[in-house]
């Protein structure tokens, strides 16, 4: 495929709904155990040397993981990882108390769940850069698409209005300008020429989507499980676009300067977890570990 580069929600997508669903289904949930240490435990079981935390069930997040758990086993650390499936429940599980810290999303998101359900859980660090872009199974150019295609989006509006964006940079469609594009959404489509329709679907849901649509919006942790580089994408963000998206450590406030925040920063932002990330999937995911999530948020969030 040819890459074509991109030219340049203020709704809810229902995640507070979604957190009160988890929230009692919460105990009930299986958890897959990451295998470093096994066995579940809350916040503060295990004593002062032991951090827990809950994170997705993807390489990107277990294999650094991995590398941490032994980097904090040589300093007298046990970490204690749960790895889940749905981008609901580690948040409440965090705000609640069960698990110290949460390793799943990016900060984008983070602000808006927050926002969606009241919460206070704090962007602690940055792991990696999570860039995305809209790829597709049957057409190799942005310009093959056609009239009336179907184009899937993630339905969270932390990530909606991403591939909307990269359409109103190519020319392909016209949204709305003055909104940052975490808050852009379907209904700020002001002209759609080529009659698109898009398809909402949980953002882990993207990747089994996409044979079923024209094209779909992808993280590049899920093209690259697909089997996609970033080369094969129809249109990709520009590294101006990516700020929001970094995936972040979070906790609740104080995790970030505490003892074992620290403890925790130190080993999944060292040279192994750094080289772990340059080997995998053509280093497309990377490390900007030289600023931290407070100092970007003005830069893309403005003066929300």
């Amino acid at each position: 495929m040819k890459t074509t580069a991109p030219r340049s929600a203020a709704r809810r997508s229902g995640t507070a709904r979604l957190a009160a669903v988890a929230a009692a289904a919460l105990a009930a949930t299986q958890l897959a155990g990451c295998g470093l240490v096994g066995g579940s435990a809350g916040a503060e079981a295990g004593g002062d040397k032991t951090i827990t935390l809950i994170a997705t069930e993807s390489a990107p997040f277990q294999e650094p993981l991995r590398i941490a758990a032994e980097s904090l086993a040589e300093d007298g650390w046990t970490l204690e990882t749960k790895f889940v499936t749905d981008i609901v429940q580690p948040n409440i599980a965090v705000a609640n108390g069960e698990f110290d810290a949460s390793f799943f999303q990016h900060v984008a998101y983070l602000k808006q769940f927050n926002e969606d359900n009241n919460l206070d859980n704090e962007a602690s660090f940055y792991v990696y850069g999570s860039p995305a872009g809209i790829y597709s199974a049957t057409h190799d150019d942005i310009d093959d698409l056609p009239d009336g295609a179907k184009i899937a989006l993630p339905v969270d509006p932390a990530n909606n209005g991403r591939a909307l964006k990269l359409l109103d940079r190519a020319g392909k469609l016209e949204v709305a300008e003055g909104k940052p594009v975490t808050h852009i959404s379907q209904k700020d489509i002001l002209d759609n020429p080529h009659g698109y329709t898009f398809v909402e679907v949980d953002q882990q849901s993207l990747a089994t989507t996409l044979p079923d649509v024209d094209a779909g919006f992808l993280f590049t942790r899920l093209a690259g499980e697909l089997g996609l580089t970033t080369e094969q994408a129809l249109l990709f963000e520009e590294d101006d676009e990516q700020l929001p998206y970094r995936v972040v450590v979070s906790g609740k406030p104080g995790f970030k300067d505490s003892e074992k925040g620290e403890a925790l920063r130190s080993a999944l932002q060292s040279d192994e977890v750094r080289e772990w990330f340059e080997g995998y999937i053509g280093g497309a995911l990377t490390t900007p570990w030289d600023s931290t999530p407070a100092e970007d948020l003005p830069k893309w969030a403005g003066g929300e």
